[in-house]
């Protein structure tokens, strides 16, 4: 029997999944880490608690499964999007916290270069939107902010990296410094369209080019463990950015296919083939995954907040002490009110992308309780989606988006979250029976490449859907409510 371990660096917590010869989940270990706030709308985590965390994490899982490490073939890496490290090429000592990307502090320095009239050229280069979202403004800052830091980059002392590089980094001993073509098409400093870093914006950032990985395809030679950390060395053969990784789980791998993954925010990705299509509603041109040197594009959607909601229920509000306990209480909900949540935390990303907007609640009254703010916080998921799939509808025609939407995600066990989003999309929702899609699509990455599992169609095969969601709701009701979101959004948008 071979296995592959699939590493999930997530926002919140790092997990640690094995999957078997047949790619079923037979052992996983998960570990939360501290979130840092430095100041509002700043968002930070110590890269010593990702690599520990991921070291923890992998080593509970094989020891759960009875397994040595030789009976593991390769080793897949999914991660948190955006988030930016810079290390020290010798030490491998970090010299900032990891700036995450839902972090707001280049804001200004974003709207400073929008206004200088860079931002169609980074557009058309990265298929990205100039915004505080992306990677590149964060590592410019960290230069910018870090005494000696940017002398140091330029002397080719210091290292640049998303989550994945940073762990690849890691476990090989620094042997190896690599991304793959997902993570680096959304740092905003990669040309997808060429396929390689852009030096024009690189120049224009002030970021020297030999601080950057190599970019290499989604299913990879990126090095081998060293033996100290597993007990053998374990090559690494899978790295996806956790969104395209759900992608491919959902084996979204025909044009028009779409899914959307529920986690701490929400991720509408739209596979449109070996095109590369341009929004006209301000959604983000990325790539899906590559494959033998060739990428899949996507058109993609992003929401910040989707279990953050949740989260602020139970951690900010104290209203709840499990997120499964909002499904209970939207159903006790009073139906007479319409209560509806902007969560625009840290800002609204697609379509409206707006990172000085803050979060709103609007139709409060007197009656209102638990179970109305607990409802609005599943419903906000639900509208938000529907932005970005009539977004989607619009700019892309060629073939149309087709009607079915795929979901994965922690939010995507809540049966009244899937129910209301079918009904306020309504389209028809389906839920696979492996919901851990990310971490499955980056197993399969490596997998494949191992030699152990099926080839793209044989993968596509395996999908299975557990439950189909279908909208009940009344069109007029359906209209209604979402007409209120809008104008709650615009309101939000105006303050």
């Amino acid at each position: 029997m071979r296995y592959v371990l699939a590493i999930d660096q997530g926002t919140t917590s790092t997990r640690a999944i094995l999957f078997d010869a047949e790619m079923r989940a037979t052992a996983q270990a998960q570990e939360e880490f501290t979130q840092h706030f430095p100041q509002s709308g700043w968002v930070e985590h110590d890269p010593a608690d990702l690599w520990a965390t991921t070291l923890a994490t992998c080593r509970a899982a094989i020891a759960q499964a009875g397994i040595g490490p030789q009976d593991v073939a390769a080793i897949g890496i999914t991660n948190q999007r955006e988030t930016v490290i810079v290390w020290d090429k010798a030490t491998g000592v970090p010299l900032h916290n990891a700036i995450v990307w839902q972090d707001r502090r280049t804001a200004d320095m974003c709207r400073d270069l929008r206004e200088a009239g860079h931002e169609p050229m980074i557009t058309h280069r990265t298929g990205l939107l100039l915004d505080p979202y992306f990677s590149a403004s964060k590592l410019k800052w960290i230069l910018d902010h870090t005494p000696g830091a940017a002398a140091r980059a330029a002397k080719g002392e210091l290292l640049f990296g998303t989550v994945d590089s940073f762990l690849i980094w890691k476990l090989t001993g620094g042997a190896v410094h690599a991304t793959d073509a997902t993570n680096a098409a959304r740092t905003m400093l990669y040309d997808i369209r060429k396929g390689r870093w852009s030096q024009t914006i690189c120049d224009l950032l002030g970021i020297p080019m030999q601080m950057l990985p190599v970019v290499k395809d989604c299913a990879d030679d990126f090095g081998k463990t060293l033996p100290a950390h597993f007990g053998a060395a374990i090559p690494i053969h899978g790295v996806a950015g956790d969104q395209q990784a759900a992608t491919v789980g959902q084996a979204c791998f025909q044009p028009g296919m779409l899914k959307s993954t529920y986690g701490t925010g929400c991720f509408a990705l739209l596979n449109t083939g070996d095109t590369p299509v341009s929004s006209t509603h301000r959604l983000l041109t990325t790539i899906a995954y590559q494959l033998d040197g060739k990428p899949t594009y996507a058109l993609e959607g992003s929401i910040f907040v989707a279990g953050a909601a949740v989260q602020w229920l139970r951690d900010g509000l104290g209203l709840i002490k499990a997120a499964a306990e909002t499904q209970v209480l939207a159903d006790q909900a009073d139906p007479q009110q319409n209560v509806i949540l902007v969560p625009a935390f840290v800002g609204l990303g697609a379509p409206y992308w707006n990172p000085d907007c803050r979060g709103a609640m609007f139709g409060l009254t007197r009656g209102t309780g638990p179970a109305e703010m607990a409802r609005a916080a599943l419903e906000s998921v639900g509208y938000q989606t529907r932005d970005l799939l009539d977004a989607m509808s619009a700019d892309w025609q060629a073939e149309g988006v087709q009607p079915v939407l795929r979901v994965d995600g922690g939010m995507a066990a809540s049966d009244w979250a899937m129910q209301f989003l079918s009904d306020i999309i309504a389209a028809p929702v389906d839920r696979p029976n492996i919901h851990e899609t990310t971490a499955l699509g980056v197993a399969w990455l490596a997998g494949m490449r191992a030699g152990i599992y099926p080839d793209q169609q044989g993968f596509a095969k395996t999908w299975a859907r557990q439950t189909q969601f279908t909208p009940q709701m009344d069109d007029a009701l359906r209209q209604s409510k979402y007409a209120a979101w809008k104008k709650a959004v615009q309101a939000t948008l105006s303050v």
